[in-house]
């Protein structure tokens, strides 16, 4: 192809935008209009007879709102016609039943068993060697044939009991707690293997087995983790049981309903269930019996209406005869659970077994429980503990939806019984808030009656204060209620029994008394944690009380005028713990900090706790880490603001600059913020900078150009050269926007084959050519440098493309090329698309000079001969849909820029038509709709030369 010059076309802007604008068509008043309210027409239609085929309709316009799909319905709503044919009186029958049900079942207010498991496994351990008897299975336990004789099967299952009684069992001793929990989940599972393989006595041995060491208390400080896992066992064979009766009751012809009756079980699986409660009764020994009948409770919905309330009352008379009063609380635990699970309308029972214990409660305090504590070594501090696990689950039983006389008497009964702390502290932590809240005075005095020597003082305010937390006092006791516990805390010479209990009772100090009782406590507690650096085991409490602190105070003014605030934070000595503080603070400032500010309290507490997350930052630290940390001081950036003080708060993004140069998108805020700063400044002058705004700006802009270089990301320093070029080329600041532009192009060269983007490596010419042809638009309005060539920008943008070296599969730069003729071609009008403001672009400084037109189409025909280059080497076979596609661009660029009455152009525009469908490469879709837009512009005004390029523009199809 030869070489072709250029001549762009020129445009009138004004009329063009004319002459895309939509038609305007005039609207009167009374015309729909769609955010006019709509009128709902109710049709009513009465059908007749298909064979007709005809109906009669009657319309009636309301202005009210109708359902439109009730006319659908003939007014008749199903539901409705169902309700009014149904009987009233089985209706509200049905309907006070449902309600029964629904109260009886336990809401989500109500915290099951499972959520304490983890608590009370993690609390109670120890390191005391234990030991267990593991049963010895026989082959003989296996389940006969289904040709065996029922006399075979009834003597081998006699032969098992006769082993078991025998002792078939080993006993392991010198076991660890870790060992000990591996052998009953080895049982757990032998468990469900028996059942499994139909071995049901031998299942049944093996929860007898597990049952029988609840009686023993020789480690007792692990007794209530010991519960947790046997009774997980217990569990796990009433369940079997239960299922595999249920099972029986379903045949071809029917199903057990969720809600059935005795009647509607069949009498195998009313035997079934007979037969393994007549099994459970003939074990010897007490605890077992006990607690094997309580896990298959439920089974006696299969027997009778009335077995469940018949059993509560004899399971909980049979725990009198526990003599162990740990032993037999946990069993009252037990009953409470189950009970809660099967029946939990069931309270009369729930209750009896609750005032059964407290007739029992004095042998805690007797001489065989004393002299079993001196044989064990164990301190009665540390024994009454062990109790509260299922005390606490017997009261929070007991006291769910109690009546309010309900939960009074318990207490009065509570406060007459002696050496009452334990009790009292299972009142506070199982009964509701309110309750306690309402009666804190009450509780206040309790508390100091107590014997200080079996149970601590401390947690029964502890106790007090999370209900406090919960629930508020009456407003005229609420600062004598803090005096009195903080007497006591303050008092205690354990740090770790003080800060348990300073951390509960700062939440209530916060919630209803001021900064000065809030620095009080903050100093309390610095004074009790500082000796000997006590401090350092306890930054889980320590935390807890600065976010419930922070939770409260959300006016930062507030919260960092507390005097003892920040010392308090210095008491975070562990790095990765400060830091952890550090950000929850930043967090509640960036929610629900509403106005900018320019507290200098506030901002030199945040700019230390920014700091301290910034210094956090090392070679090791994680992407998302740092991502986060940028997150919350950019937050904190964003929200300082010192109005029309432009100069401080420039000085303050020095500043920040300084102490956050660790995180690079901290330093892409700042200089986005110093951007803003000189945008504002030109709003505030109306573009007609003083001589100190022009300084200003200056120093704004400056401070951008330092600030670009130190950044990693290549992509991110080329776009914030190009925006704060455009900034300085805004505010009047040719030389320095020059000096960015510059900049920016020196750093394309730099631009890698790869990028990292989201953690994956990616081609980077795409991103390359979607900034270059943002940076094109720029250089429209950039005015020449009197002291360098015309188009000096363009010229040197354009070498640095020659040199790039570009992916051989890759168009892109014949795109950057196609992107620089339009730019040419916008140059060459006599005014521009667009200007900034008080800045002269080419198009007011040349003025049309034809040495300026000159150089421009002078450039324009390099890029022209270099895209025509290009297409030459696309001339392969692999290559020639690139060719095509190409081909068709360029066309289309000439078609919207170039002047297509020369004759030269008009042929390179032909050539390029058929090359584009030479190999039948092209879209015939594409060109179809090409062609059509050539004939209809080719009836605009002066555009009637268009006409005959669409004669010589033919369409070819593909054979």
């Amino acid at each position: 192809m030869a070489v072709f010059p250029w001549h762009p076309r020129s445009r009138n802007y004004k009329a063009e935008f004319a002459s895309c604008r939509l038609e305007a068509v005039p609207l009167e008043f009374g015309d729909y209009h769609p955010l006019k309210p709509i009128t709902v027409t109710e049709s009513k239609t009465k059908k007749v007879s298909r064979k007709g085929s005809t109906s009669s309709t009657s319309s009636s316009s309301s202005s009210s709102v109708v359902d439109p799909l009730s006319s659908v319905l003939d007014g008749t709503d199903p539901l409705s016609m169902f309700a009014a044919t149904a009987d009233p009186a089985a209706m509200d029958s049905s309907r006070k039943r449902r309600d029964r049900d629904e109260n009886s079942i336990i809401g989500s207010d109500f915290e099951p068993w499972a959520n304490k498991r983890g608590e009370i496994l993690a609390r109670y351990t120890t390191t005391e060697k234990l030991s267990i008897n593991l049963f010895m299975g026989s082959e003989k336990g296996k389940a006969g044939t289904a040709t065996s004789a029922m006399s075979e099967k009834v003597r081998t299952r006699l032969e098992e009991l006769d082993d078991f009684e025998e002792g078939s069992q080993k006993e392991l001793l010198n076991l660890t707690q870790q060992d000990y929990v591996n052998r009953i989940e080895e049982l757990n599972q032998s468990l469900k293997d028996a059942w499994a393989s139909d071995q049901k006595v031998k299942a049944l041995k093996i929860v007898i087995q597990c049952s029988k060491l609840l009686s023993d208390t020789s480690v007792i400080r692990f007794y209530p983790s010991k519960f947790v896992l046997i009774t997980d066992i217990l569990d796990t064979f009433g369940k079997l049981v239960y299922e595999r009766i249920f099972s029986m009751c379903v045949d071809n012809r029917s199903v057990l309903p969720d809600h059935f009756s005795p009647e509607n079980v069949n009498d195998t699986a009313k035997e079934t269930c007979l037969n393994w409660f007549f099994k459970i009764a003939s074990i010897r020994e007490l605890i077992p019996r006990f607690y094997v009948e309580a896990s298959i409770l439920k089974c006696n919905k299969f027997l009778s209406k009335t077995g469940i309330s018949e059993c509560l009352p004899r399971l909980t008379c049979m725990i009198r005869g526990i003599g162990d009063p740990l032993v037999s609380v946990y069993a009252r635990a037990y009953l409470c659970r189950v009970g809660m699970e099967v029946a939990p309308h069931l309270k009369e029972s729930l209750n009896k077994n609750f005032f059964d214990f407290l007739l029992t409660f004095k042998q805690i305090h007797g001489d065989t429980v004393q002299n079993q504590l001196v044989v064990q070594g164990v301190e009665l501090p540390s024994y009454l503990p062990l109790y509260s696990p299922a005390m606490d689950w017997i009261f929070q039983c007991i006291s769910y939806h109690a009546p309010e006389a309900l939960l009074t008497e318990m207490m009065e009964r509570c406060k007459k019984l002696g050496n009452n702390a334990l009790l009292l502290n299972s009142v506070m932590s199982a009964f509701r808030a309110e309750f306690i809240a309402t009666r804190s005075m009450d509780f206040i005095g309790m508390i100091k009656e107590c014997d200080e020597s079996g149970f601590p003082k401390h947690l029964l305010f502890r106790s007090l204060g999370l209900n406090l937390a919960l629930a508020d006092p009456p407003e005229g006791d609420r600062l004598q209620i803090l005096n009195e516990a903080w007497k006591v805390i303050t008092k205690l010479k354990n740090p770790q029994d003080y800060i348990n209990c300073a951390e509960v009772w700062v939440e209530y100090t916060c919630k209803h008394f001021t900064k000065r009782e809030v620095n009080t406590v903050l100093a309390d507690v610095i004074k009790h944690m500082t000796p000997d650096r006590a401090f350092e085991d306890s930054y889980p409490q320590l935390q807890s009380i600065i976010k419930k602190v922070i939770a409260h105070f959300h006016d930062f003014s507030v919260l960092f005028s507390v005097e003892k605030f920040l010392p308090f934070l210095d008491m975070f000595q562990k790095e990765s713990v400060r830091v952890e503080v550090c950000k929850c603070i930043m967090e509640v400032f960036i929610k629900h900090q509403q106005e900018p500010t320019k507290d200098p309290v506030i901002l030199n507490a945040l700019l230390h706790v920014c700091k301290t997350t910034h210094d956090s930052v090392n070679a090791l630290t994680l992407e998302d880490e740092k991502r986060t940390l940028a997150y919350l001081i950019n937050g904190f950036i964003k929200m300082v603001s010192f109005g029309r003080d432009f100069e401080q708060q420039l000085s303050f993004y020095v500043e920040a600059r300084s102490m956050f140069c660790n995180l690079e998108p901290v330093l892409v805020q700042l200089i986005h913020s110093v951007n803003r700063l000189a945008m504002e400044t030109r709003k505030v002058m109306k573009g007609n900078h003083s001589r100190k705004t022009a300084a200003f700006v200056r120093a704004c802009v400056a401070y951008c150009f330092i600030t670009i270089p130190s950044l990693v990301g290549i992509f991110t320093r080329l776009n914030l050269y190009l925006h704060s070029g455009q900034v300085a080329l805004a505010n009047q600041c040719l030389s320095q926007a020059d000096a960015f532009f510059k900049a920016a192009i020196s750093l394309i060269p730099e631009v890698p084959k790869m990028i990292n983007i989201d953690g994956k490596m990616r081609p980077s010419e795409s991103f390359l050519l979607e900034f270059l042809c943002n940076f094109f638009s720029t250089l429209l309005i950039v005015p020449d440098h009197p002291e360098h060539g015309v188009l000096f920008l363009v010229r040197e943008l354009l070498n640095v493309i020659q040199d790039y070296t570009w992916e051989d599969s890759s168009d892109d730069k014949i795109r950057i090329y196609t992107c620089v003729l339009h730019l040419l071609s916008a140059m060459s009008q006599e005014t521009y698309l667009y200007h900034i403001d008080k800045v002269d672009s080419n198009d007011s400084l040349y003025g049309g000079d034809s040495k300026f037109l000159a150089e421009n189409n002078k450039l324009c025909e390099t890029v022209m001969a270099q895209i025509l280059e290009h297409l030459k080497t696309l001339a392969k076979d692999e290559a020639l849909k690139r060719q095509s596609s190409l081909g068709l661009s360029f066309f289309n660029s000439i078609l919207a820029h170039g002047d297509l009455r020369n004759n030269r152009l008009n042929q390179l525009s032909v050539n390029l038509w058929h090359l584009a469908q030479r190999h039948g490469c092209a879209d015939t879709r594409t060109m179809v709709k090409t062609l059509e837009y050539i004939k209809k512009r080719s009836k605009q005004p002066d555009m009637g030369h268009l006409t005959e390029l669409a004669l010589r523009l033919p369409l070819q199809t593909r054979t």
